[in-house]
Order: C-alpha cells, then structure tokens, then sequence
C-alpha cells in the first residue's frame, strides 16, 4: 500500500456518544422493551459513515479511562463541574463497544490517560509513518496535534456536514499564528467545559490579542509588569492559575501505547455479532442497510416453540384442533410457516354463504381491508379479511369492477349491519372510511388495537407488524414481500396472486385479534378505560366522519394568492439586495450569514451552526431587526415564499379529483400528550400570527352558497385548566368573573390597578402566563419580549409571588413525576417521562418540564376530543345537514346549512362547554362565529 493512501481514522468515543445521545434526546428511541439506544444507534451510524464515505484503511475507537488521571493529581476539580452522565448513556456503553468489535475495530483504552492524550500520541506516532491521519471528534482542544498530515474531522451534528481542519482552519477558529498557541490560548483563557481556570477575566479574544503580541504564554506571563490597567493585574495574579491550565490543557503524546498496523487495518466484519446486536437494539432499517441481504431478523424466544407472555414467561403454543402437529419451531419468531393456522379463500357464492353463517354468529369480529393504496380516499378495495377465532380467519377477494364489489357488499350488508357486533381493528378508522366510499357503514361499537395500545403506552410506534413482534412474539408477512418497497418501484396489492394476498390479508385479521385480547385487559390493569372508552375509541367514527367530509378550497383564490406573493417575493427580495448593496442567493443560510456578518457586520459575535456556517434562523434575525431595515425585507421574503410554497401552490394539489375537496388526515395516536395531528396538508400549523399568513383560512369555503362555515374556539383553555389543577385563588376569580386575563395578572405583577395596566405591561403579562407552564426561564421571557434578564427574573419572581399556588402545582408535578415515573390528565391520561430522575440536568430539565405541561396540554386535549364525540352526536340526533369538518388545536370548524345557524351554534358551544368539568368550578367558555370562509368565521 503507497503511503498517500494510508488513511486512518482515530475516533473519540465518549465525545461521539454523547453526541450521538443528545441529539435524539427531544425524540428518543426506545425498544420494545422500554431501552433507550439513542447513543447506539447515532454512534453505530456514524462509524457506518466514515467507514462508508470516507474509505478508511486504519481505525480505532478511543477511550477514557475511569482511572484517575495525572491532570486530577495536579487540579482535584479538573472535569468537577461536568454534569452527572446520563443513565441511558452509561448504560449505552457496553453496547457500543460491542458494536465496535462487531465492526473488527480495535478499543484503545489506558489506565491515567484521556482518550485525547492516547489520540495524540498515536496520531504522531502514525504520521511519522506516513499515514494521513483523521482525529474524529468535536472537540477543538485537540488543535494542539494538527499537522501537515494530521486533522480534526468535527463531524456534522444529526447528520450535518462534516468539517475537515487543518493547521489553517484551526488558527482561524482560535485566531492565533500558530497550532503550538491552542495550549497557551487555553491556559489565558482557561476551559470551562474541562474546569480549566485559566486567569480569571481573561476570554478567548483578549487572550489571542495577548499572543498576537508575545507569542506564548510564559512571555505574556514575563512581561505582565509591563501590561497597563486591570489587565496587567489580572495577568499578575493569575499567574500560577495560567501555568497550571496550559498543563491541564496540553495533550499527552508520550503515553505508553503503540501504533500496530495490522491491528488498526480494516478488516473482514464479523457479521453474525452484528445482526445480533441490531437485532437487540431493534435496529431493522439500519440492520438492513448496514448488511444487506446478510441481515436476519432472528430475535429469540425462550423456548422452542414458545412465545413469550406479558411477564416474559414462555408459553408453549397448543395445535389447535384440526391442525397438523409442529415437529420443531425454530428459536426465532413465530411466521407463518411455523403457526398453524387455517386461512380460507371466499371465492364462490357457496363458500361466501358457508362465511356469512358463521360470521352471522359471531359477537366479536376482527375486520380489515386490503386496497390499491394508503390514501382511504383514492384507493379501491381489493379484499376483505375477517377473524373471530384465533389462528383462523376468512379472506374475500374484491373485483376490479365497482359493480361486482358493489354486488359483493349487497350481500355482505346484513353482516355490517348487526348492532350487536363489536367490530376489532387496527387503525379502524381507515377501513371505516374504505367502506364509506361504497356507501356501507359499519354498525355496532368498534375496538381499535392501536388506539388501545396507544393509552397503554403512548411513546413509540405501533404499527400492526411492530405490535406483532413485542406482544405475540410472531413476524407478520410484511408487505414489501408482496408489492416492494415504497418508491416508484412499489407494486399494486390488485396485483398480487391471490393466494398470497390470502395469506397475508387473513394473518392481519388473526393478528389483530390476538393483540385485541392482549390489550384488553391492559386497558383495565394500566388503569386507562375512561381514556379509552370515553375518549380516544368513541372517537374513531366521528373523525373518519370529518375526514370522508372533507373542506371545500377556493382555487381561485389560492391562484390569485399565489400571484400576489410571488410579486411581494420579487419586491422583498430587490429590497434586500438595495440594503444590502450586493445580490446573492437569498434562499442560502451560507451566503445570507456572510453578506449579514461579514460584509455588513450586523453582529461581531454571530454564531456559527454546527456545519460551520453563520446561524440566520428566525430566532437570530428577530434579535436583529433593531440594527439595520435588512432584517425585516428577508423575514417578509421568507414567510411570503413559505406562504407560497406551503399553502397557496401546495393546497390545489391536494384536492380530491373525485369530491373537488381536501380530505385531511386527522392522527390521533402520534402525540404523547393526545393532541391531534394531521397531514395532507396539516392543518396545524395553518399560520395565524401575520395578517398576511392568516390569509390564508380564506381559501378555506363553505360547500357552497347555501352553507356557512361556522368557528368555535374554547378561550384561554390551557389557562383556565392551570388555574382548575393548581387551585389558585386569584386566577380562578379572575375567569369567573370573565375578566382579561392578561390584564388582571399584569396588575397584580405589577402592583396596579387593572386599568393603569399598560400595553406592554399587559403583554409581558401574556408571555408570563403562556410561558410559565412551558418552563420558560428569564433569559427565555427575556428574548421573548426583548427586556433585559434582570427585568425578566423580577417579573417571574412577582408572578410566582402573587399566584403561589401555580409555583406549588408545578413542584409538585415534578414531584408526582419523580415517584411514580409519570404523570396524568384529568381523565387520566399517562405521559410517562423515563428522565424525570436522570442524574444529567439537562436530560432531567427537559422530563420536568414536561412534568409541568403534559398534564395541561393533555386536559386540554381530552376535553376537545368529549366535545367532538358530544357534538356529533346532537347533530346526528338533531339531524341536522350540518358537518363537522376540522379540528385545529382548541378551535373546530363545521360546514353549516345557513338555516340551521342558531340550532347548530347552540349544539357546538354546549357541546365544547359541557363536555367536561374543570375542578374548582372553573367555567369554561367556548366562543364561535360564521362565515363563508374559515378566516371570516374565525
């Protein structure tokens, strides 16, 4: 091997797990079995990458060790002040140092040294030997080793670029002349990260100024007498401090260790220890991409032939009758093939009789539909599956031709008709839909697996397959088998053979059934039925109602919309350039940080993202419009393009060609906290701050000239539960009384009456009261209102002060949190939080605020979701012509005949209003209004 292509690549692990750990710490990945594997799996992605991108012929992994090292010997608080590391993190540890090995990379680790001080010192040694080589990881420090041949490669943060730093880059960054300074520059300045005192006083640009003049840091130490001012002094001073950082400071590259070729080359993997590994850590896509066709799904059971029960018992699967005897199960999960199991094909009118006598019978059936696609509004029935037995389970095909299916459901009414009948399935909502579009509704009460498994543990993902393989033990027939994977490559379910499609069509029934039985009683022991029977299940029906109604769109609004913008674009986009004397390309964050930065010096200490590029998000900019016109024409760009973009040229594409409407997409088992969601489009993030974006509800119409859209929104909701759950006093008069809210908490703030209460006094009243509950900080309201942090602590003190018993709720549901790992709505709802105890404060402070606020979203959320089951049924016991149509955070929107105006409103706000009681006799208000467009009726 020629020297230049000698690459190797020397990898700081801790510094990449916790990385790899934070950066999926707001949306954590958690097994089946509850195990965080944020760190194993960022790290595992990571190494993937620069094995994959970057060709490495050497690597290693590096460690610290938990020995102590000399730099604790000469500083007892060297590290002191680094927080506890996460439990998840520690844990994750082990784990990734078997990945590593799986991977055929040797660990480095010796005892006394730093994983820095073993980099350096290998790195050198590898230079020396012609190797070019790559020191991964974030941390600067390691300047100090920067040679020719030797780099710091920062990889980028959740899948940023990457940055590569040479001697160049690395004097740039730290602004000195030479590597040889990053010590001297760390021991002026000291590194708070590490401990590392340096000289009190003295900050990174002082310090490089210091060296620019004396060149290290024993000859700024030499010539202090001669530094004028508090500066001098505070050189005098530190002088012992400055000598002991750059110590603590300076790389080791003596330690003993040597560099081995052939035990840093990169070898063979040893395959079969990773796939068990992703296999443990439930790493399927990342399995898949990693190995290929070498991946293979083998989690094992306990015993052969047995799956496992809730207490991870195993259970050994009986035949059941008629069937044929398993000899032998293999130690995987159940399939298919290894169950036995009797899927009958209904394709002749005698088999499709022999069917309806059975199922004419049954109390309970599980039901599923098989369709040309995911869209329940576009896509056409190939099959129905049905199951009330478990391992057995009836699959009937559908024609391509309307008239044959319509002719098939005739037959099959009188089934879908029984009331007595509870109906199972997983995501009923969309079969229920499918059926809608024939003109067939499903009568009796209904069962929804996922709803059910989504009150009994909210966070993760619950897919049928997913489900399958965590609560049964058994690998459903996936459907990538069937038709491919998603792409312009992926077949058509009508064109599979139908003993295929059998198979598969009958297992999702019979799945579905066994995980209805399973979860039913967790219902009850997990002690969620109000939450499931009251709210998340009778709900299922009235959003497939909204969803197959869909909302009428006025395209030719969104045309003209769409126009205007594009003319308000251009005009914004001119004006930045004018201000900023240059053109460039103003969609890039790149080019926009260096012409706001660097040409026109708005901020001398702008930030930089983790890709090395000037931070330009709206946060920064906001900060920035107080120094210079620029700043307000490139946000007005920005929300007129996504304006554009978003809404006025996206929302056309989305209507329906067969009903000319928009048909949402209402998720009710996505959030923790069981607000709603929706996609195609989502609805939710609809824009209401600008008058400019709340334009865009007037695209939003009524069916047509004979109907009104009607509004109704609960007011000041989340407060008015804050005040129920903490029981304060002062608040809770304030909303009987139906006062301002805002206003009468600025006035006990601030000491006043309500009416000398100013303007801004009133706002900043708001953001408290909005704010408080989502652990908003002083430096947070600080930033909101552009007040000083001083001014911010003092309002939060007074707030605290006058409404005590806010201050007493919120410690205490991070108390409640702490003992039982979780905490509840008032119709009790469980948002588990597994950090709330973590020894990490950041990981801690993030679980305790949630501690504060799920409770309230979450009551807020539950509250809405009583009213739409309430007030679909008065209109359907009224039977009115009205719809119920959208749901958007606290706000529902119906499609109202303009005679039924009165009846209706009546109908919606005792429906928001009494669907459910706040403690203390909170009132709750709903208020609504009409119009022939969402904006007017708003």
């Amino acid at each position: 091997m020629s020297d230049h292509n000698k690459k190797l690549f020397l990898l700081d692990a801790m510094a990449l797990v916790y990385r790899a750990y934070y950066a999926l710490i707001r949306s954590p990945r958690v097994t089946s079995n509850g195990r965080n594997t944020n760190a194993q799996f960022g790290f595992t992605n990571t190494l993937n990458d620069l094995i994959q991108k970057e060709r490495p012929t050497h690597m290693a992994v590096v460690w610290d060790s938990f020995a102590p090292t000399e730099r604790h010997t000469d500083f007892a608080d060297y590290k002191a002040n680094r927080q506890e590391t996460p439990e998840d993190l520690l844990g994750a540890i082990p784990d990734i140092k078997r990945i590593i090995a799986g991977f055929n990379i040797p660990s480095l680790e010796v005892d006394g040294y730093e994983a820095d001080d073993i980099i350096g010192t290998v790195a050198l040694d590898a230079a020396a030997r012609g190797y070019t080589v790559y020191m991964v990881t974030p941390d600067k420090d390691y300047g100090q080793v920067v040679r020719d041949n030797i780099y710091i490669y920062k990889p980028g943060y959740k899948g940023g670029t990457f940055e590569i730093l040479g001697e160049k880059e690395v004097c740039e960054k730290w602004g000195i002349n030479n590597v040889h300074q990053v010590i001297d520059i760390l021991g002026l300045m000291g590194d708070a990260v590490d401990n590392i005192p340096g000289i009190p006083g003295v900050g990174e640009k002082t310090a490089a100024k210091l060296l620019a003049e004396y060149g290290t840091l024993e000859n700024v130490l030499a010539s202090a007498d001669g530094i004028k001012g508090a500066l001098g002094e505070k050189i005098r001073n530190g002088r012992d401090s400055a000598i002991l950082s750059k110590k603590l400071a300076t790389i080791i590259t003596n330690v003993p260790i040597e560099f081995h070729e052939e035990t840093f080359e990169l070898k063979e993997w040893n395959r079969e220890e990773l796939n068990n590994i992703f296999n443990e850590m439930e790493f399927r896509s990342t399995g898949a991409r990693i190995l290929g066709s070498s991946f293979a799904l083998r989690p094992e059971t306990s015993a052969k032939g047995a799956q496992m029960d809730l207490f991870g018992e195993a259970v050994v699967l009986a035949p059941a009758p008629d069937f044929p005897a398993l000899e032998s199960v293999p130690d995987i999960y159940q399939t298919i093939e290894t169950v036995p199991h009797a899927y009958h094909l209904v394709d002749t009118e005698e088999k499709l009789f022999d069917f309806l006598g059975l199922a004419m019978q049954q109390k309970e059936i599980c039901f599923d539909t098989e369709t040309t696609g995911t869209d329940a509004m576009l896509a056409e029935l190939v099959g129905l599956s049905f199951a009330w037995e478990e391992h057995i389970a009836w699959y009937i095909p559908c024609s391509a031709e309307r008239a044959e299916t319509d002719r098939l459901l005739l037959r099959l009414q009188p089934l879908f008709d029984r009331n007595e009948v509870m109906w199972i399935g997983q995501n009923i909502k969309y079969d229920m839909i499918m059926l809608k579009n024939y003109g067939v509704e499903l009568k009796g009460t209904h069962f929804d697996t996922m709803l059910a498994n989504y009150v009994i543990e909210p966070e993760g993902k619950r897919g049928m397959d997913v489900l399958s393989r965590k609560y049964l033990k058994y690998e459903p027939v996936s459907i990538e088998t069937l038709i491919g994977k998603k792409g312009k490559g992926q077949g058509n379910m009508r064109d599979v053979a139908l003993e295929k499609i059998k198979d598969y069509a009958a297992e999702d029934a019979d799945v579905t059934l066994q995980l209805k039985r399973i979860f039913e009683p967790m219902v009850t022991t997990e002690e969620v039925e109000a939450l499931f029977y009251e709210v998340e299940n009778p709900l299922v029906p009235v959003l497939a109602d909204m969803e197959f109604a869909g909302v009428g769109v006025d395209t030719a609004f969104l045309k003209q919309y769409s126009d205007n913008l594009g003319a308000e674009i251009k005009t914004a986009e001119q004006l930045v350039y004018d201000q900023a004397g240059t053109t460039f390309n103003l969609s890039s964050p790149k080019q926009l940080g260096e012409v706001l930065f660097e040409k026109m010096k708005l901020d001398d200490k702008a930030k930089k993202t983790k890709t090395g590029q000037y931070a330009t998000g709206e946060d920064v900019l906001q900060k920035l419009r107080s120094k210079h016109a620029i700043v307000d024409s490139i946000l007005v760009y920005r929300e007129y393009s996504k304006l554009k973009s978003t809404y006025a040229d996206a929302l056309p594409l989305m209507v329906n060609p067969k009903t000319g409407r928009i048909h949402t997409s209402f998720n009710q088992s996505v959030v923790v906290s069981g607000r709603l969601s929706s996609n195609n489009p989502n609805l939710q993030n609809i824009p209401v701050r600008t008058e400019r974006g709340r334009e865009i509800r007037k695209a939003f119409i009524s069916c047509d000239e004979n109907h009104v859209l009607l509004s109704a929104d609960y007011s000041q909701i989340e407060l008015r539960v804050v005040a129920a759950m903490s029981g304060d006093v002062s608040m809770i008069q304030a909303f009987k009384d139906q006062k301002d809210i805002h206003r009468a908490t600025a006035a006990k703030v601030y000491g006043i009456t309500e009416e000398e209460v100013t303007f801004e006094q009133r706002r900043n009243a708001k953001a408290v009261n909005f704010g408080i509950i989502y652990g908003q900080s002083a430096f947070g309201l600080a930033e909101n209102l552009g007040i000083s942090r001083s001014e911010a602590k003092e309002i939060i003190d007074q707030y605290f002060k006058e409404y005590a018993s806010i201050k007493q709720y919120m410690d205490n549901s991070i108390q409640y949190a702490k003992q039982h790992g979780y905490v509840k709505t008032l119709k009790g709802r469980k948002i588990r939080l597994a950090d709330i105890n973590s020894s990490n404060q950041t990981v801690r402070g993030f679980a305790e605020r949630v501690a504060i606020n799920a409770p309230i979203q979450g009551t807020a959320a539950d509250m809405i979701k009583l009213a739409m089951i309430r007030i679909n049924a008065a209109l359907k016991k009224a039977d009115t012509k009205a719809r119920m149509i959208l749901q958007v955070h606290d706000e529902l929107v119906f499609d109202v005949p303009v005679g039924e105006i009165d009846l209706v409103r009546n109908i919606v706000l005792e429906g928001m209003q009494g669907a459910m009681s706040l403690p203390n006799d909170v009132p709750v208000i709903a208020e609504a209004g009409t119009g022939k467009n969402w904006l007017d009726a708003h």
